[in-house]
């Protein structure tokens, strides 16, 4: 893998972006994953104007930590990183209340409090963004956002752009080395951070991401038949996941109506 060509490039387009947009450049969520951890450096690194965001919703003390951490790190090597801290726990419980979602038997209640709290984090990242002048950059990658669908739809999936959509996991964390990220931020156990249990990215889905990218680059090519043991298995999983997701990975259906009926 080709690290520093694809960080310059990363890097470029990102500029070129942001200056066609005539924007003053990026406001970023930073949970303390690796994945935001590269996002925010590949911004950091265009020179231009970067707001991180830290956005707890009853947090784990790990993930703060790490969240703070990097955000330090970003404004001690960059004078353009600026970084802030919004705590959304008590907007997140008002609704909670609003919503009458305290009672624990509610039909998919969890899920849909769950992401509740990242579509918390993109209201709250496109306000820090249009009062600066700045555009959401998005931290998903290859496998989140067109494999399986694992993030929330106008969530932490409603950005104005996605330089690492194009990466798989095991290659962002390629990215985190050659960049040379604090420790925390390159050994981080993938999490979403949306529970108040903590639940890995591993626990949820069923499966690791170097197991998904493998089913993920042959997803077409190879069908169920071609598979056995824990690559059966795995191939279930993405399989179900990616045929689930489809609304989140297609463009939003629209209605046509016949130019004679208007």
């Amino acid at each position: 893998m080709q690290t520093e060509k694809i960080i310059d490039r990363i890097v470029t387009w990102l500029k070129d972006y942001a200056t066609q947009a005539r924007v003053k450049g990026f406001v970023v969520g930073v949970s303390g994953g690796v994945d935001s951890g590269v996002v925010s450096t590949l911004c950091a690194m265009t020179g231009l104007e970067i707001l991180a965001v830290e956005m707890p919703i009853h947090q784990k003390t790990d993930q703060v930590d790490r969240a703070l951490e990097h955000i330090e790190y970003l404004k001690n090597k960059f004078t353009n990183v600026k970084g802030t801290s919004v705590n959304l726990t008590s907007a997140f419980d008002e609704l909670t209340n609003i919503f009458d979602a305290k009672q624990s038997d509610i039909p998919n209640r969890d899920l849909a409090l769950a992401n509740t709290r990242s579509r918390l984090r993109m209201l709250t990242l496109y306000y820090y963004g249009q009062i600066n002048s700045l555009l959401v950059c998005g931290t998903g990658n290859k496998v989140e956002d067109f494999g399986i669908g694992f993030y929330t739809k106008y969530g932490d999936g409603g950005v104005d752009l996605s330089p690492i959509a194009d990466l798989y996991k095991t290659e962002v964390y390629a990215l985190a080395r050659a960049l040379d990220l604090p420790e925390s931020i390159k050994n981080a156990i993938p999490t979403d951070g949306l529970w108040d249990a903590e639940r890995t990215d591993e626990q949820q889905i069923g499966a690791t991401y170097p197991e998904l990218e493998k089913i993920q680059k042959e997803y077409g090519s190879k069908s169920e038949s071609d598979y056995t043991g824990r690559d059966l298995e795995v191939f279930k999983i993405f399989d179900r996941m990616h045929k689930a997701a489809q609304h989140k990975i297609q463009p939003i259906p629209v209605c046509h109506i016949p130019e004679e009926w208007k």
